[in-house]
């Protein structure tokens, strides 16, 4: 796991000042500097922020707030790039409004040095690299924030793609994991607005995505798992992980030699079949969804290629999503209700799959999803755009806070962008036709004696267990309340502001009185003339004075940058 420690904690730390202030200073420049004023950040770091520049060069009225955040992400470099891309699959931790625009993220970082590649082969295998390859590319055909990619030959004369983490990749994460850490524990604390996304939450569901991102022994499970289940499937190839050359930090597979998927020229050159392409393409993710609950979590054009016979080839399996079986059930109920046009089971169906802090007005959801249906659904299901239907889909959920789960919302988009690829290659190309047999299989699924049978078995271990557990834990409840050990936990939201305000107050009137007090003292002394003196003057009595006047401003400053004088 990475190793990060909330430096709010802390306290003041100076810690990480060089980076902290490149950080603040980008913010400052797409005009979050009102944010950052809120945040209180001086309280915490003072050293040095007055030398960043508090202009925004950005044109604020030309950019929306959700582009200015991209443009920020992206010139924060590698970290904060895969956060944004990590975000755009979290509809349940971010508004709607910035899923769409941090999901065309680029991850484009510049190569590292092969020599590096070189030592990470030494230290990871204790081998020279001639010893493991027969050759190995020195220029890389991939490039990103987590590793870059090298074709290379293995000495069984296998060509393979070698995939190495960047080198310090992990110490420069945990840094910028610390100052997220802090700025999303002061963003809680301070901005109201912001404390119902839980900003600590998404820092550290961020924490743990990354973790797995950057440990190829998961990526070569992910592989493992979805080869498995097409081994049999001769239209499909997954690459094969050569373990004796794969750790944590590299990561080698069979080379996949094809034609992106969304190279229509080469594709027509080559002489595949494009309609094929595109059926075989749509029903590799529809079996995946529907079939195996385990899918690639990105399909885009760039990890999907073409191979000769109209194979369909998979790379990049550094995420994927799983799905189980009560989740795709619920999942055709809703496509079938929608379909059906049926408002109230359609509602039913999306409460059952979202999940929400408070029960919303459902008369008014009804009201709004019987609108969604009649805007997309009275006109052939040919003409339907799956992937706006998505989309306004999760922009409804998120008008009535319904949050939808991280996997849920991977498979949303693993179904749109396979509905835009199929398209391209065969413009009559209907997802919902293609789907419609799978979609038929989870419903008699339902039907099969075999299943039943396992459900009610199920069903009933779990009443067997709770009427054989419940005597007991009623027996342990009282004997907790006879020893009056019984606590009752009361959670108090929304207080940290208040007692921050609180505090904020106290600690001035104790300034305040510190400075009369300083002031005072000074004039007894200067009348006393109380030695040494200079010019009939007590000493003491004036720097008493200069002491006061000095935190009398300083005070007078702090009122005022709060905006509350």
């Amino acid at each position: 796991m990475l190793s990060i420690r909330n430096i709010g904690v802390i306290g003041r730390t100076y810690r990480h000042l060089n980076r902290y202030r490149q950080i603040l200073g980008v913010f400052l420049k797409y005009g979050f500097g009102d944010l950052l004023n809120t945040l209180k950040i001086d309280q915490y770091i003072e050293v040095g922020l007055q030398m960043i520049s508090r202009k925004t060069s950005v044109r604020e009225e030309r950019l929306t707030r959700p582009q200015r955040v991209r443009l920020a992400l992206e010139e924060l470099g590698p970290t904060y790039i895969k956060l944004g891309q990590i975000l755009s699959t979290r509809p349940d931790l971010i508004p709607a409004e910035f899923i769409e625009e941090l999901a065309i993220l680029q991850d484009a970082v510049p190569p590292f040095d092969f020599g590096e590649a070189e030592t990470l082969i030494r230290r990871e295998f204790g081998r020279e690299p001639a010893e493991l390859f027969e050759r190995i590319a020195s220029e890389p055909v991939a490039s990103a924030s987590i590793g870059q990619v090298h074709r290379a030959v293995l000495k069984s004369g296998e060509p393979v793609a070698v995939k190495f983490r960047r080198p310090g990749i992990r110490g420069l994460i945990e840094v910028d994991l610390e100052i997220m850490l802090h700025l999303a524990t002061l963003a809680e604390r301070h901005v109201e607005e912001l404390a119902p996304h839980r900003p600590v939450k998404i820092v550290a569901e961020f924490a743990r995505t990354l973790a797995k991102e950057i440990d190829f022994k998961i990526e070569a499970a992910n592989i493992d798992r979805i080869a498995g289940h097409f081994s049999d499937d001769p239209t499909v190839f997954v690459p094969k992980v050569f373990r004796e050359v794969t750790t944590s930090r590299v990561l080698t597979t069979e080379y996949v030699a094809g034609i992106k998927i969304s190279k229509i020229e080469e594709l027509d050159a080559a002489g595949l079949d494009r309609r094929l392409l595109c059926s075989r393409g749509a029903d590799l993710v529809l079996r995946q969804v529907f079939d195996h609950g385990v899918f690639h979590g990105d399909p885009h054009p760039g990890n999907i290629f073409a191979l000769p016979g109209d194979v369909i080839g998979l790379v990049d399996f550094g995420i994927i999503g799983v799905v189980d079986r009560r989740t795709r059930d619920l999942f055709v109920d809703l496509v079938d209700a929608v379909v059906r046009r049926n408002e109230s089971r359609t509602v039913l169906a999306l409460l059952a799959l979202t999940t929400h802090d408070s029960e919303p007005d459902l008369r008014m959801l009804e009201r709004d999803v019987a609108d969604f249906i009649g805007r997309h659904f009275f006109k052939p299901l040919s003409g339907i755009e799956l992937g706006r239907i998505l989309k306004e889909l999760l922009a409804l959920a998120a008008q009535f806070q319904l949050r939808i789960p991280p996997d849920l919302f991977l498979m949303f988009k693993a179904l749109s962008a396979i509905e835009s690829i199929g398209r391209s290659l065969d413009p009559q190309f209907d997802i919902f036709a293609r789907a419609a047999p799978f979609i038929q299989r989870v419903k008699l699924a339902r039907l099969d004696p075999n299943r039943m049978a396992e459900e009610t078995a199920e069903a009933l271990s779990r009443l067997m267990h709770f009427v054989n557990q419940f005597p007991a834990d009623l027996l342990e409840l009282g004997r907790i309340i006879r020893q009056q050990r019984l606590t009752v936990q009361v959670e108090n939201r929304g207080l940290e502001r208040t007692l921050s305000t609180h505090d904020q107050i106290s600690n001035r009137i104790a300034f305040a009185i510190i400075i009369a007090a300083l002031i005072v003292g000074s004039a007894m002394i200067v009348i006393s003339k109380t030695p040494p003196l200079a010019y009939d003057i007590s000493l003491i009595g004036i720097i008493g004075f200069l002491a006061a006047a000095v935190m009398g401003i300083w005070l007078l400053v702090a009122i005022l940058r709060s905006g509350r004088l």
